[in-house]
């Protein structure tokens, strides 16, 4: 399996997608090709998409050895192929799926997750454990990374970001921390804003690093992902055929709840999941980073 990203809920994610043989699906989050290399052994033609260049790379590299091309060809949807990549952003999916020939589909998968790869390559700055500088960036080509949010923003824009888009409790105790510590000089490493954030933050017995609520906060505000999901989820409905699926997979409360309540309010959408389907102990054994995954499926009717 690619190193890149181990996928979540595969089996469930195949079984509620149910691969018909040369149906198109669309892989909005690529990743490392994991889930689209699997739909892709049960017959499915696939669009996979990333604004992340390695992660379209490094699919890339996977698919062309699992699952190759008949004629070598990787960069345009030819008819004798059965899977093409684009790079972008999944807030233009009709956009891109119209453009590779995609305007009519069978499935759709979203997984919301960071890739292993983002958050084990320091120089990202995804990890509390890196000493790289905090740039959070899935796309490389975004202007603003998570240093220029923490020297930049006043006080009231911190607290107001790691209370909404982090959830945390000690939002006001860390913002004035930050705020101290960046007086001598600007805070430029992960690890440097998680050791603030530690000295702030007792862990205690909690398995969760105290800094995690305040890296999604940085992360979710820097790739601008809770209105690029609010953007996609619409365009994804009317990519459907009839009886065509979308499944989307979520890790923490804000994406979910946008999530759940799109659904509810699609009349041409069927729930198929009344409640979220999560991962099971062994595969959280196998994979500790699928811990807090959930899955909502719909049915175009």
């Amino acid at each position: 399996m690619n190193k890149f990203h181990k996928p979540v809920l595969l089996k469930e994610i195949l079984d509620y997608l149910n691969i018909k043989g040369e149906g198109k699906y669309i892989d909005a989050t690529l990743g490392g090709g994991g889930h689209t290399k699997a739909i892709l052994s049960l017959g499915g033609n696939v669009l996979g998409l990333d604004r992340d260049p390695e992660a379209i790379k490094s699919a890339r590299e996977y698919l062309s050895t699992a699952c190759p091309i008949p004629d070598g060809r990787m960069t345009k949807l030819e008819l004798n192929t059965s899977w093409c990549l684009a790079k972008g952003n999944f807030k233009d999916l009709k956009k891109i799926a119209q453009e590779h020939n995609f305007e009519k589909v069978d499935g759709i998968l979203f997984d919301l997750g960071v890739s292993s790869h983002q958050l084990d390559t320091p120089e990202r700055g995804f990890s509390f454990k890196s000493e790289a500088p905090l740039d959070m960036r899935m796309d490389p080509d975004l202007n603003v990374t998570a240093a220029d949010l923490i020297n930049g923003l006043g006080k009231k824009e911190l607290e107001k970001l790691f209370l909404k888009y982090g959830e945390e409790k000690n939002y006001k105790a860390i913002t004035k921390a930050i705020l101290m510590a960046r007086k001598g000089r600007p805070i430029k490493e992960a690890d440097e804003l998680a050791k603030i954030i530690e000295r702030v933050k007792f862990q205690g017995k909690s398995k969760i690093h105290p800094a995690t609520k305040v890296f999604q906060a940085l992360r979710i505000a820097v790739n601008d992902e809770l209105n690029n999901l609010k953007e996609s989820l619409p365009q994804a409905r009317d990519l459907l055929n009839k009886g065509g699926r979308l499944a989307i997979i979520s890790f923490h409360s804000l994406e979910d709840k946008i999530v759940k309540d799109f659904l509810k309010g699609e009349k041409e959408l069927l729930i198929l999941t009344k409640k979220p389907i999560v991962p099971q102990e062994e595969e959280i054994k196998e994979n500790k980073r699928s811990r807090s995954a959930k899955l909502r499926v719909a049915e175009k009717i």
